[in-house]
């Protein structure tokens, strides 16, 4: 058999039993998804801010980071919300290199898949309970989604999941809102269709299971731009791709028109400091039209301690610096999400 069978793990239900959430940090995390739902259904003006490492490596380093995001949260809590980006689950394009936190607590050690679930729940639930920030991560595997449904309060499916069956129709069960990536390609179509899709009742396999959802009314866009059949970039958060994303929207029944822009990826070329520029124009365009402004809800940045990134088990290691994609540094991150709250 090409499939090797090494150990069974245990159901989310064993993993919650033994890390369980008390009753008032499940209160605290209900309020903090109904501020972003708030934003996403337009009942708050307030703007998102979805900031944060490439991925989750360091549970020491993440946590400080967020702790000065709490600084800055305080002080622009009347215009921005701030939603910590841990993601412990890292798509690679080709299969190879760091898998994220799930898959290696220790990037520098083996894969260890159950020690990896036990680690990346043990850290949503204290930057949960310490922070007191709502929390995003990406959902790469459909089935792991359950091991962290009582404490995330932000989704993302990434661009090479978008077009899956079954992050659509798993999408459609979450109750915190959902953001669809548009697809390496850039198919604004593809990415509309996911959130059809997402957004309606479904009936599927699940864990074994026969389930029934009924449809997730907070699904929406993210732009991150696209790649040609070259491998070239090619951005879609210009002033004309809103325009035409929100005609696009309009010829579908599709409750809650909302897109958050990614700033990374694709559309700065993996080129970080370029996020500067890009949500500054992004923040333009909604200042140009109200149609924008309504339909733009927020923004994604890669950042992290410390600006740039590393090789794994390079020498000397720099703590609070990716070792996935570049990364915006903390004073240039600061700076942005305070000139986001002014032109809010």
């Amino acid at each position: 058999m090409s499939f090797k069978f090494k150990k069974k793990l245990p159901v989310p239900k064993e993993i919650k039993e033994l890390y369980p959430v008390s009753s008032a940090l499940a209160a605290q995390k209900k309020e903090l998804d109904q501020q972003i739902i708030d934003v996403i259904t337009g009942k708050s003006d307030k703007f998102l801010a979805i900031i944060g490492p490439c991925s989750a490596d360091n549970e020491a380093s993440v946590c400080e980071y967020i702790e000065r995001l709490v600084k800055v949260q305080e002080k622009i809590k009347d215009k921005v919300i701030i939603v910590p980006r841990i993601y412990t689950n890292k798509p690679r394009t080709t299969g190879e290199g760091y898998k994220g936190m799930l898959h290696q607590p220790d990037p520098e050690k083996a894969p260890d898949l159950l020690q990896g679930i036990i680690a990346i729940r043990k850290l949503h639930m204290h930057a949960l309970e310490t922070y007191g920030m709502p929390i995003a991560d990406e959902m790469l595997y459909p089935e792991n989604y359950w091991y962290l449904a009582d404490i995330l309060s932000y989704v993302a499916i990434g661009a090479r999941s978008v077009e899956d069956q079954q992050h659509r129709l798993v999408t459609s069960g979450f109750d915190v809102p959902a953001g669809m990536k548009n697809p390496t390609s850039g198919d604004f179509s593809v990415m509309l269709n996911s959130v059809v899709a997402a957004q309606a009742a479904h009936n599927f396999i699940y864990r074994g299971w026969d389930v029934n959802t009924e449809g997730n009314p907070y699904a929406h866009t993210i732009l991150r731009g696209s790649t040609n059949k070259y491998g070239r970039s090619r951005p879609n958060y210009h002033y004309e791709d809103l325009m035409k994303l929100l005609d696009m929207y309009g010829e579908r029944s599709l409750k809650f028109p909302a897109a958050i822009v990614d700033a990374n990826h694709a559309n700065s070329d993996k080129q970080f400091k370029e996020q500067i520029r890009i949500v500054k124009e992004v923040l333009h365009s909604r200042s140009l039209s109200n149609d924008i402004r309504n339909l733009v809800k927020g923004v994604m940045i890669e950042s992290y301690l410390v600006e740039g990134n590393q090789k794994i088990g390079c020498q000397p290691h720099v703590y609070g610096q990716s070792i996935t994609d570049p990364c915006l540094g903390w004073e240039d991150s600061e700076n942005l999400l305070y000139e986001i709250a002014e032109r809010c």
